[in-house]
């Protein structure tokens, strides 16, 4: 027996029915309405716009022209019918980030009321190519799009990016664009994008983008920011200052950190430092690299500003503590963009705040913005390259000490994540064998599903970077292990691009052990990744391969979880095709390989497998019209999922049962399974499942002619998708 209703309180919602068995009480449509009307939803997140991006520097110089041009770019674009693009172009440090961010503070803000989304494409970028589903989710989720709503593929998520910012005012900052393209699904429909990058887009510009070009700063601005920072400094040497590091905002800011850390030296002693650190260049040299610069037009950052920039870089870093530039030199070893304090002592570092705080003081280091719990630290783009390049210099034993037990980290860190985001499912490898405070410097990494979830997404770049240094450094357990552990992160968040280029590595690295159970599990992965982003044929591909090393595969499980890939596939297919023959013959191919994967898990046994598979033959019984056989597999499959506490099965399965009834022609049996879904769904916070099962029962009380149960349905999902980010479109204009 189900108890309908969630407002805890009354005899309506005491209402019972039974849709397991034949002899159903069935709620009479004026309560049903009412009971759907009654379905609690959770309280929609505050209303407040996005406001993402780095904060604007209290020290700021000489970039008025570039400011002035900014602010008119954007005010001009932002008036017209269509969205802009300003595209903001300089080498790598001069100041492009900052200039948006001072743009941004002083006026443009208060032109862009809904809110303001940023992101650093270097995060996304892989083997020169960036994520834009990735990107285009986290958007959608600052926009408070729930989870369960951001679809996995890029076009769905454009879309739907599209949809929900289709009456917003928004101002999207990109950092390090490199591409053309990569904007463009980014552009906001009514409002300005402002990408920044290291040269010109021509094809950008031809699309009607406003250039703007940032230069290193010149001996006067130079000059001045440098007295601004050392109030004391005598006019010539800080000009000095300002040619030694060519004009360049980072360099000189890092110079002038350094120096202030030390106040028993003085400007001449900076000088002396990086006159000796040129190798003899001189100052002839680098007004020349400097003027090649100031002329380039934001070019590729090559020549005098890159040596200037090195110079002065290797000048900090031999003054700080010994600790800290082991600090320095690890972070260049690191395979990924950031690193915590935990993965830094994980990874053998001492006096790792000393260090942290000793680079956050010489702006050797960033604090990255995250939405996890440990505190985030990055080198700016430029800096990493130093301190990679610094990492070639040493012994490879040492780097390859560091890389593994980077590896080794990450591999249990992730194990512990997909332990509390899945839970008890079916998994190769062993436990992991640290617990999950031993990889803490202080409390844990994470408590619970909600915050393990947000760790591994905000180290999906790392992990991915992980998985790639364990297959070429040959150690390739930790490798799939890690392979097996972020399909937690892959299938929640649907980063499924990232899926595909993990799982792949996995399969390289079960080959390389000879582990087939391994590689089905990997090449299943891919499959499933390929299935939600609708490549059919190369999922199958992948499972045809897999279906080859069943035999040797061991667990029966892994044929369960093969068959069914196999048979999500050619239900798929079975929607696509044309003739109701040929529809009913991939319901019945779908059903065959169910009831394969059914028998797998029955032999385990596995529970929770045993129901999600009776589940999955229903559901290819209902494709292929055998409504009353349907049924009956549903009710066991319930009974099954009672028995063992797997409720977040039964809405689902309910679902599969109102479409049953509905086949048989009993709308009032429908109607009650689709509220019992709606009902569990709603309880359990599964709010898509929500969102379908009082999408079905509109279409139940339309075939129906039920209207007060269809409207009490209308205006619940409609307050449901509000709820969860969706927007109604935009009213027509008169």
């Amino acid at each position: 027996m189900n108890s309908f209703g969630t407002d805890g309180g009354g005899a309506a919602s005491r209402a019972a029915y039974n849709t397991v068995s034949g002899d159903a009480v069935i709620v009479g449509p004026v309560l049903m309405a009412q009971q759907i009307e009654g379905i609690q939803l959770p309280t929609p997140p505050p209303d407040v716009p996005p406001s993402q991006g780095p904060m604007p520097s209290r020290v700021f110089v000489n970039r008025t022209k570039e400011l002035a041009d900014l602010r008119d770019a954007a005010l001009s674009l932002a008036a017209g019918p269509e969205p802009g693009v300003v595209l903001v172009v300089g080498v790598g440090g001069v100041g492009k980030t900052q200039l948006v961010a001072q743009a941004v503070r002083r006026e443009l803000h208060q032109h862009f009321p809904d809110g303001q989304l940023y992101v650093d494409l270097a995060d996304h970028r892989r083997d020169g190519a960036v994520d834009l589903a990735a990107v285009l989710g986290e958007f959608l989720r600052a926009l408070k799009v729930h989870k369960d709503y951001v679809p996995g593929g890029l076009a769905e998520r454009t879309a739907l990016f599209r949809s929900v910012a289709a009456t917003l005012r928004l101002l999207v900052k990109v950092d390090d664009v490199q591409h053309a393209p990569e904007t463009r699904a980014l552009v906001p429909p009514q409002g300005l994008l402002v990408a920044t990058g290291r040269r010109v887009l021509p094809s950008l510009l031809m699309d009607g983008a406003v250039l703007i070009d940032v230069a290193p700063l010149d001996e006067a601005a130079g000059t001045e920011l440098v007295r601004r920072w050392h109030a004391d400094a005598d006019e010539g040497t800080a000009a000095d200052v300002v040619r030694l590091c060519a004009g360049h905002p980072l360099a000189l800011r890092a110079a002038l950190e350094w120096l202030a850390a030390r106040p028993q030296l003085t400007l001449d002693d900076v000088v002396r430092d990086l006159t000796a650190g040129r190798h003899g260049t001189g100052d002839h040299g680098v007004r020349e690299a400097m003027a090649v610069t100031m002329g380039a037009g934001g070019g590729a950052e090559e020549g005098g500003v890159g040596e200037a920039v090195d110079a002065v870089l290797d000048s900090v870093v031999a003054g700080v503590a010994g600790h800290t530039r082991d600090l320095y030199d690890l972070l260049g070893v690191l395979p990924g963009t950031t690193a915590t304090a935990d993965l830094l002592t994980a990874a053998g570092a001492t006096r790792v705040d000393e260090g942290l705080g000793e680079l956050l003081s010489c702006r050797l280091a960033v604090l990255v913005e995250s939405s996890d719990r440990p505190r985030r630290y990055r080198l700016h783009d430029v800096v990493r390259a130093h301190a990679r390049l610094r990492a070639r210099a040493l012994p490879e034993e040492r780097r390859r000490a560091v890389l593994r037990l980077v590896v080794d980290f990450y591999a249990d860190a992730a194990a512990h994540g997909d332990a509390l985001v899945l839970g008890d499912r079916f998994r190769i490898q062993s436990p992991p064998g640290r617990p999950l405070p031993e990889l803490a410097v202080r409390g844990t990494l994470f408590t619970g599903r909600a915050e393990a979830l947000e760790w591994l997404d905000a180290e999906r770049a790392n992990l991915r970077a992980a998985v790639r240094v364990a297959v070429d450094e040959g150690w390739y357990e930790e490798a799939w292990r890690l392979c097996e552990s972020l399909w937690a992160l892959y299938h929640s968040r649907k980063h499924l691009a990232d899926c595909v280029e993990s799982s792949l590595l996995g399969v390289e690295a079960a080959q390389h052990q000879a582990r087939p159970d391994v590689e089905v599990r990997m090449r299943n992965q891919v499959a499933r990744a390929a299935y939600e982003l609708g490549d059919l044929d190369r999922a199958e591909s992948q499972l045809d391969a897999a279906v080859d090393l069943l035999g040797l595969a061991g667990d029966p499980r892994l044929s369960g979880v093969v068959q069914e890939s196999r048979g999500l596939i050619a239900l798929a297919r079975g929607r696509s095709e044309e003739s109701p023959g040929a529809a009913y013959e991939r319901a019945e191919e779908a059903r065959q390989l169910f009831e394969r994967a059914l028998a797998a898990n029955r032999a385990v046994p596995d529970p929770h497998g045993i129901v999600v598979q009776s589940y999955n033959v229903a559901q290819a019984l209902v494709a292929g019209e055998r409504w009353a056989d349907a049924l009956d597999v549903l009710d066991e499959a319930a009974g099954t999922a009672r028995t063992t506490g797997d409720e977040p099965m039964l809405p689902r399965i309910d679902l599969v049962r109102a479409h049953a009834f509905a086949g048989l022609g009993s709308l009032d049996r429908a109607v009650a399974a689709a509220g019992a879904a709606a009902d569990a769904a709603a309880g359990l916070k599964q709010f898509a499942k929500l969102d379908q099962a009082l999408e079905l029962l509109t279409a139940l009380a339309d075939r129906a002619e039920d209207r007060p149960l269809r409207a009490a349905c209308e205006e619940k999902l409609a307050t449901l998708r509000a709820t969860m980010g969706l927007r109604p479109p935009a009213a027509p204009t008169a």
